[in-house]
């Protein structure tokens, strides 16, 4: 498989890093605000430059900061991602102009002796451009005046990249390998970063006992220890509703909601300290509604004292809390050392089948007509309804049509009963299952 060539934009907070991201990969994927620092994580993303794939990389504002701050962290990440560039859009703001700070980082760029461009965003209006020649003396040639919020000068900036872009390298064909799209979801602080940086084996996500530091969805592509391609989304933490009353963090949320539809399966992290919490039970109830396929992990097990009675509880509060998803599995893991990793992706292509289970009409009307059987349909208004067949309608997850008389007035109890059957008859737990029901018109209905 081959990489697509890094893009990765670099600058200090607030220049319009994300914004320019978001202009280049032609999606609102990042979050943008006033506030500086709102980037804090590496975000990427493939979009075509000048008829080329690229995979475009939007890192956290460059600091001075000790390696054990926050703001340190998120330099450490953006270093990272530098590393691995093959071109670095270098940003500053030609609205205030090159300042000290940005002359600094221009030095360190030089030392890291990747091909960088200049880029002098904000660039809107005489002073803009005056301000962006200012750039010829971080020593990296000729800047590219712009406004990526006007989208003002773009189209020339991408000729530019696509012009400093290395060689193409000819695809190998690998269509039955397509990466499973995942989304790591969970209360803050539930160690969903933490179990992302062990997937990739480094430190992609900033960490930390600050709760919340995650605040943008963000995705990469790895290969699990089952040799299969896995894109992986690791989202903000999401609280309580009554407790999102900023307008960055309403943001962050929208984002991991977004994330978790466009995902086939979701991986809900749970502190195995805290145990299952109401919160964790209303984003499991999310995932659900959503229609995605889901496997719970119990973090940082490795801290855990009495595991029996830790996992018993889960267990317990998940099967009474959860009968929606009855059956879902549980995989106990630390993404600190490693323990239980393994055993989650079994669990996750396991799950993921299940979600995309398609069953033949025969065998689905013969358990059908066993489940009549055993228990029949209840009396409506002092009339029994007439059942008559069912079939699969789609997958993804598994989603059926009830045909018969009066169906649509089947009471929620015995469709509660129909679902639970075809999850314990055909294996499916944990899988959000949909039936709809489909009344048949009495053809004298209405006639004189």
């Amino acid at each position: 498989m081959v990489e697509l060539p890094r893009v990765v934009i670099a600058g200090r907070p607030n220049v319009g890093k994300s914004t320019l991201f978001n202009r280049l990969v032609g999606s609102r994927l990042a979050l943008v605000a006033d506030t500086p620092g709102v980037t804090r994580d590496r975000k990427e993303a493939v979009c075509e430059i000048g008829g080329r794939k690229v995979l475009m990389v939007d890192t956290a504002g460059l600091e001075e900061a000790p390696p054990d701050t926050l703001p340190g962290r998120m330099r450490a990440s953006t270093s990272t991602a530098v590393d691995q560039a093959d071109l670095v859009l270098f940003v500053f703001d030609a609205k205030s102009g090159l300042i000290p700070e940005d002359r600094h980082f221009g030095i360190w760029l030089r030392r890291k002796d990747r091909p960088v461009l200049v880029i002098a965003n904000k660039a809107e209006g005489r002073g803009g451009i005056a301000n962006a020649m200012e750039a010829y003396e971080l020593g990296f040639g000729e800047p590219v005046a712009i406004s990526a919020e006007h989208n003002e000068g773009v189209y020339d900036l991408m000729n530019e990249i696509a012009s400093r872009l290395p060689d193409e390298e000819t695809p190998a064909e690998d269509e039955e390998n397509k990466p499973l799209h995942l989304a790591i979801v969970g209360r803050p602080n539930a160690g969903k970063s933490t179990m992302l940086n062990y997937l990739l084996g480094e430190q992609r996500m900033i960490t930390g006992p600050e709760p919340g530091l995650t605040r943008d969805a963000v995705s990469a592509d790895f290969e699990g220890p089952d040799g299969k391609l896995y894109r992986v989304v690791d989202t903000a933490g999401l609280r309580k509703r009554a407790k999102v009353d900023v307008g960055l963090e309403k943001m962050s949320t929208s984002s991991s909601i977004e994330a978790l539809k466009r995902a086939e399966m979701a991986v809900l992290a749970i502190d195995a300290i805290q145990g299952v919490q109401e919160q964790d039970l209303q984003i499991a109830r999310l995932i659900e509604r959503e229609g995605r396929a889901c496997v719970i992990a119990l973090t940082k097990w490795d801290a855990v004292e009495d595991r029996p009675d830790a996992k018993k509880a889960a267990l317990d509060r998940i099967s009474i809390s959860l009968s929606q998803m009855k059956g879902i599995t549980l995989v106990p893991l630390s993404a600190e050392t490693g323990e239980g990793i393994k055993k989650l992706f079994p669990a996750i292509r396991d799950t993921y089948e299940k979600w995309n289970l398609r069953i033949p009409t025969s065998q689905l009307n013969r358990w059908f007509e066993a489940a009549l059987e055993r228990f029949p349909p209840p009396l409506v208004d002092g009339r029994r309804l007439k059942l008559r067949y069912i079939t699969q309608i789609k997958a993804r997850p598994p989603t059926f049509a009830l045909f018969g008389t009066r169906a649509e007035q089947v009471p929620e109890t015995y469709q509660r009963y129909l679902v639970n059957s075809l999850r314990e008859v055909f294996e499916m737990p944990g899988v959000p299952i949909r039936i709809y029901l489909r009344g048949t018109e009495n053809p004298f209905k209405g006639r004189d």
